[in-house]
Order: structure tokens, then C-alpha cells, then sequence
């Protein structure tokens, strides 16, 4: 059986069913830091508990099945019959994997395969009280054992003793019920005949408890009397034709569960069977109740309750007053996306005008240009704020990967978050997940040492790791910083010489700061050995990789035996990107502005040759030089800058060279539009803008530029 994926419904339960896990992924990992947390174990259990009903709603067997489970396990903690631990969590967070499954199943248009038994009977074993060892129930204590009654005929042997009697008015009025003795009277003081008959009061005190009080029509005016120890006669039992006040043979044989326990009497005798009206039948358990042991009325955990759900009818009037002043409306991303292309467009315009103003003039035209640039401004930044997404979205996921990878590793760790409010664009937010994960990893692996070796060394047996986002001016900055080891520098310089990355001599001229890049290069790592977590050298290259497509920076710090910072410098947004324009020749290029340190004149008395390499000497330190006409112009008779032109400082992965360009434009805010299908693909160009002269101008990938004619770098 498939699933219709392109069910609008069906999709909605997605995306809400999406928030609300990545909401249960953050509590669950605070809920096993913080057990007590009644309103928490309340959110998590009404979680489930909504992804359930939609999975049913939907038809989805699967999910259903796992969060029932799931949320049976919450409503034991609730009542407080089980304590959160370690082996619970491991179990409900599995939960969750589970469940990411079926989403992509769904997704995908498939019928989704059940969770696994094993996982679903783990999940059966924590709803048990913690005190119990075995999976089955402990039997209900049963009721006092009453005295076997004395064998009678086989007609009366479904019927109820005279002590069995008497025990039900025990039940209804206390070990002393009025009108009626535990102890025989002698038999002069009343006929025999009346020993054993209840009064009107106590027949409709029987009544209440099988209706409900007030519930019933009253007494019959025929009185139902009990002629015999053993019987009780059905024509004294009808009433008036309004049934209300008689008693069904389902209520009937409740009161005999409760005589006997259940399923240890014969029934009831056909004779003695009360007419049964056409009214409604009242369930069984308001019998069931009165029989209940007090044992199980005196739990400590009842008393709490009442105090959970005031607490709860207290907050509830917030929870309202918020859902009733919501304002917020769901738009597909592609329909913003195409307002984004279209105020590019708008750009482009605003930016051609502007350049057409010089040639006009002061005048009416100049103003009305004027005052379109700052309306397109306003709109542009306007709806680059309707794609921003708090950075949040990416930062839930971290608590859960450093909780397992923490326990994988026999650490102790604490992740503190800060900024996570701090807005990002869309895209970049989705892009930055996989960096952001192997920079928090490697913090927690490399960073972070066991508790002995901290303690041994006067540092706290836990380690933390902090993950920061703000923004500054235009960027988006995000650190990761732990209070581990930090890096050695010797330990790096030897590293590169053993793996080959550099020889003895090159390393001994590195300095620390160099000598940190060298993690992000290929293959790099200082593990002896190769485990699912590390060792292969590939994460943090990555890293590097993702966040120089990105037009970003990253940079490291570290100090050993206090820890490392490594910071992530990105653009708020990739749809409109600053860039210096240039000019090679007589064709306009675009330098992404993130990625320029520095601007200044070239000025060939200070250049040298160092190894077949121009080099030219800024503040006394060597920079790799390179002419960006000899690398993409081909004419050879194209004009060059004059007095050798202007030398613009780039930064890439933490490397700085110098790269030659003949004329300087100036900054300029433009429109990013993708390469045609012959020039996909091409090494060092990120795709084209239209300047504000009109003319085509390429953008340039700084780090394929590099990796490109620079790789000896």
C-alpha cells in the first residue's frame, strides 16, 4: 500500500509533526538533566500524544503504534511511578529515530514498516513501576475470603449466601450497617421470616451506587423483598414501566465479582433474573469501584495530583490569551524564493538608474531615482527578512549529538547555547547543519578529555562547550569553544611532516596560527586510530569546504591546556551578495567583499621572488602575489592597468595572497544569477551579475580560484 505524499493534508501533519520532534529532540535531552520538571514530562507526553492522533487521523499504523508506546512511558513518569534515567532516555530518544524514519518513508510515498519489536518491548518494561522486576502485572488483591457456603441443590448453586449478603451492606454502610447485625438476634425478638430483609433506605443506597446518586427513578412501589437466604425473586423486582429503578444482569453480575471476585461465580440463576427495561445500561466500573482496595486509594503519588492540575488551570489562561492573538500565516518557500528573484530584478534596476542619474543631472528625474533606491532598499530588506529563520533551527540538533557522543565516549559534558534567536537566511541555515556538526564534534572528541585526565590536571570532572551566534553589521558570526587540552602546535608541525603534507623544514617556519589551519587540510589527523567518530581526516576539510562555498571564513584560536575557539564568519544572505567590482582589461569582475581583506597600490619595489614565487612584503610579512589578467584574460593585447594597477589582499581558509587586478570600480550590492549550462561546472567563477552600466560581469569563487592556480598554496 502506498501513501499519496501530495495529500495537502497529509503534508501539513508533516510540517507540524516536524516542529514538534524538533521541539521533543531539545526537551527530552533538558528533561534527563532536569527529571523533575513536571510541565516538561507534560509537554513531552502531549507531543507524542498530538503525533499520534494525526498519525491515526492519517492512517499511519506505524507511527501510531511507537508514540502509543512512548506515550505510555511519559504517563508513568507523570505519576511518578518510574524516575528518569540514563537507559529510559537512550530508549525514548531511539523513539524519535524511529519516527524520523517513518517521516521519510511518508515522504517518500511508501507504507512505512513498523518500529522494531525489540524497541517497542523495551518501551513496554519502562511503563512498569520501577520497583517491579517481572513484565507481567501483580494481581489485584482480592476481597477478605468470605465461608464457603454449605452445598445445596443444584438450583440454587449460582445463588448468594446470607453472610455474602450481608457483606454487601458492609460495603454500603460500614461494618455496622442499620438495621441489620453481624450477630444473630434470637428469634423471639423478630419473625423469621423478616431476619434478613433490607430496608428502603438501604435498597436505594444500592441503587445509587450502581445509577450514580440521584441518578435512578426511586424506589418501586412493589417493594422487592428477599424471601429466601438464597433468592430473590423477579416478579418482586419488576416495577412500574419506567425501568429506571431496576438493576440489568450486567449489574447483576457485578455485584457477584464483587461477592465472589470475578469470574468465580456461575452467573445468575435464570429465575431470579430482573426484567430488563429498554433504558440505557450503566457501565461496570461504578460497581467495580467500592471493591477497589484501599491500599491503592492511599497511594503519596494521589495527593499530588490535584496540585499538578491546578498548577496546570493556572497557567492555561497565558496559553490562550497567545494562541488567540497568533498572527502568523504558512507560505511555501518556492513562492518566496520567487519574490526574492524578483526584488533582484528590482536591484538591478535601482542600480542601472542609479548610474544613468550621473548623465541626468540634478532635476525631477534625479529626485524620483532618489527616492526609488530608497524604497528598494526598504523592500529589499523587507523580504530578505521574510527568509530569515533563527539560527535556532540548526543549534536543537546539537544537544542530542553531544549527549551520544558523550556517552559513546565515556565524557562529561555540558553544551551551553547562546544567540540561538539570531535570524540567518534560509538557505544558509539548511547549508550550515553538516559544518556546524562536525566543528561541535571534534570539540567534543579532540577538545574535550575524560574525567580523570581533567580532574588529575585541577579542571572540573565535566567539560563544557559553548555555541554562539550574533550579528555583526552585515555577517552572521558563530563560535565553538570548549575548555579542553587545546592544540600543540609540535604536535601539528609533526603531523604534516609524517603525513607529507609539508617537509621538516617548511613546518619549522609555520606559526601557531598556521599550524591550526593545518586541520582543515585533506586527510589531516592527529588520531593514531580510526573509529566512527573521528581518525579519517575528512570532517573538518568539510568544513572548510562548505563554508568557502558559502562566501564565509573560519578562523582558529587555541591555547593549550585552556582550550580552542574556532569562529565562522557567513553573509546574512547568498541572493544578494557586497562585492568590490574590478576590471581585467576591459572586462568587469565581481570580488565577493567577505572574502577582501585589504586594498593598496602596487608598488613593484617591494616585491621579491621566493621560490619561483612573486611574493610582495606587507608589514614585514611575505604575501604569495598572483595577476588576475594573466589568469583570465587571453587577449594579449588587452589593456593593462596603468603603473602596474592595485593590489587586493583576499583570505581564504585563513590564507591570505595578493591578486593583481588593472582598475578599481568600487562596491557594489548585486544580484547573483546561476551560470548557462556550457559554463556550469567551470573552476573559480560562482556565477554572473548585470552591472549597473548593464553590462555582464562574472563573480569570482576566491577558494576556486586558489585551489585552481594557487594549489601549491
Amino acid at each position: 500500500m502506498s501513501i499519496d505524499a501530495d495529500d495537502e493534508i497529509l503534508q501539513d501533519f508533516l510540517v507540524e509533526a516536524g516542529e514538534i520532534l524538533e521541539q521533543l529532540n531539545e526537551e527530552l535531552v533538558d528533561l534527563e538533566q532536569s527529571p523533575d520538571d513536571l510541565e516538561m514530562l507534560n509537554s513531552v507526553f502531549r507531543g507524542f500524544h498530538t503525533i499520534k492522533g494525526g498519525a491515526g487521523f492519517l492512517g499511519i499504523n506505524a507511527l501510531v503504534g511507537v508514540c502509543h508506546r512512548a506515550e505510555d512511558v511519559f504517563n508513568v513518569l507523570r505519576q511518578g511511578e518510574r524516575a528518569v534515567d540514563s537507559e529510559l532516555m537512550d530508549a525514548v530518544l531511539q523513539v524519535l529515530d524511529e519516527v524520523n524514519r517513518i517521516f521519510e518513508s511518508v515522504h517518500a510515498g511508501e507504507e512505512p514498516e513498523d518500529a522494531p519489536a525489540e524497541l517497542l518491548e523495551k518501551l513496554r518494561l519502562f511503563t512498569l513501576p520501577q520497583d517491579e522486576k517481572s513484565a507481567e502485572p501483580e494481581p489485584e488483591p482480592e476481597p477478605e475470603p468470605e465461608p464457603e457456603p454449605e452445598p445445596v441443590s443444584q438450583a440454587g448453586s449460582d445463588e448468594i449466601t446470607e453472610d455474602e449478603f450481608e457483606a454487601l451492606l458492609d460495603q454500603l454502610h460500614g461494618a455496622a450497617a442499620p438495621g441489620v447485625s453481624k450477630t444473630k438476634e434470637p428469634a423471639a425478638s423478630a419473625p423469621a421470616s423478616n431476619s434478613d430483609e433490607i430496608s428502603e433506605d438501604e435498597f436505594e443506597k444500592l441503587l445509587d451506587q450502581l445509577h450514580g446518586e440521584g441518578k435512578h427513578g426511586g424506589m418501586p412501589p412493589a417493594q422487592a423483598e428477599v424471601t429466601q437466604p438464597v433468592e430473590i425473586e423477579a416478579t418482586k423486582a419488576e416495577g412500574p414501566t419506567g425501568g429506571s429503578d431496576e438493576i440489568s444482569e450486567d449489574e447483576f453480575e457485578g455485584l457477584l465479582d464483587q461477592l465472589h471476585g470475578k469470574g468465580k461465580h456461575a452467573g445468575v440463576p435464570a429465575a431470579t433474573l430482573p426484567t430488563v427495561e429498554a433504558t440505557p445500561v450503566t457501565p461496570k466500573s461504578p460497581v467495580k469501584e467500592p471493591a477497589t482496595p484501599p491500599k491503592k486509594q492511599e497511594k503519596p503519588v494521589a495527593p499530588a495530583k490535584p496540585k499538578a492540575a491546578a498548577a496546570k488551570k493556572k497557567d492555561a489562561p497565558p496559553k490562550k490569551a497567545a494562541a488567540s492573538g497568533e498572527t502568523t500565516v504558512r507560505v511555501d518557500t518556492a513562492r518566496l524564493d520567487d519574490i526574492m528573484n524578483m526584488v533582484g530584478e528590482l536591484v538591478l534596476v535601482r542600480n542601472r538608474l542609479a548610474t544613468l542619474k550621473a548623465d541626468i543631472g540634478e532635476g525631477p528625474v534625479a529626485v524620483a531615482v532618489g527616492n526609488l533606491d530608497v524604497v528598494t532598499s526598504d523592500l529589499q530588506l523587507a523580504v530578505m527578512k521574510t527568509r530569515m529563520q533563527p539560527v535556532k533551527k540548526v543549534f536543537g540538533r546539537f544537544p542530542r549529538v553531544v549527549r551520544d557522543l558523550a556517552r559513546n565516549l565515556k565524557k562529561e559534558i555540558d553544551l551551553e547555547m547562546h544567540g540561538e534567536e539570531t535570524d540567518l537566511d534560509k538557505n544558509l541555515v539548511e547549508a550550515l547543519a553538516d559544518p556546524l556538526v562536525h566543528l561541535v564534534r571534534n570539540a567534543v572528541d579532540h577538545g574535550i578529555e575524560l574525567p580523570d585526565d581533567r580532574a588529575a590536571v585541577g579542571k572540573p570532572r565535566k567539560g563544557t562547550v559553548k555555541l554562539s551566534a550574533s550579528q555583526e553589521g552585515d555577517h552572521i558570526m558563530l563560535s565553538i569553544a570548549d575548555d579542553g587540552k587545546g592544540m600543540d602546535p609540535d604536535i601539528l608541525r609533526e603531523k604534516a611532516v609524517e603525513k607529507g603534507i609539508m617537509d621538516e623544514e617548511a613546518a619549522s617556519r609555520l606559526d601557531d596560527k598556521d599550524c591550526y589551519n593545518l586541520i582543515f587540510h585533506p586527510g589531516f589527523s592527529t588520531k593514531t586510530e580510526i573509529s566512527d567518530v573521528s581518525g579519517r581526516g575528512v570532517g573538518m576539510d568539510v568544513v572548510k569546504t562548505r563554508i568557502a562555498q558559502m562566501n564565509g571564513t573560519v578562523d582558529i584560536d587555541s591555547e593549550m591546556g585552556r582550550g580552542s575557539l574556532i569562529t565562522v564568519k557567513l553573509p546574512l544572505t547568498l541572493a544578494i551578495l557586497p562585492t568590490l567590482m574590478v576590471v581585467l582589461g576591459t572586462q568587469p569582475f565581481a570580488l565577493p567583499l567577505s572574502n577582501v581583506v585589504e586594498i593598496f597600490n602596487m608598488d613593484e619595489s617591494r616585491t621579491n621572488l621566493v621560490d619561483g614565487q612573486l611574493t610582495i612584503r606587507v608589514r614585514d610579512r611575505a604575501l604569495p602575489l598572483f595577476n588576475l589578467h594573466d589568469w583570465l584574460i587571453s587577449d594579449p593585447n588587452s589593456p593593462r592597468g596603468e603603473g602596474g594597477g592595485h593590489v587586493v589582499v583576499v583570505s581564504s581558509g585563513g590564507v591570505h595572497i595578493g591578486l593583481v587586478v588593472d582598475y578599481l570600480i568600487g562596491q557594489e550590492e548585486v544580484v547573483i544569477k546561476p551560470l548557462g549550462a556550457l559554463l556550469q561546472g567551470v573552476e573559480g567563477m560562482a556565477g554572473a551579475t548585470i552591472t549597473g552600466d548593464g553590462k555582464i560581469a562574472l563573480i569570482l569563487d576566491v577558494p576556486g580560484l586558489m585551489q585552481k592556480y594557487a594549489h601549491r598554496l
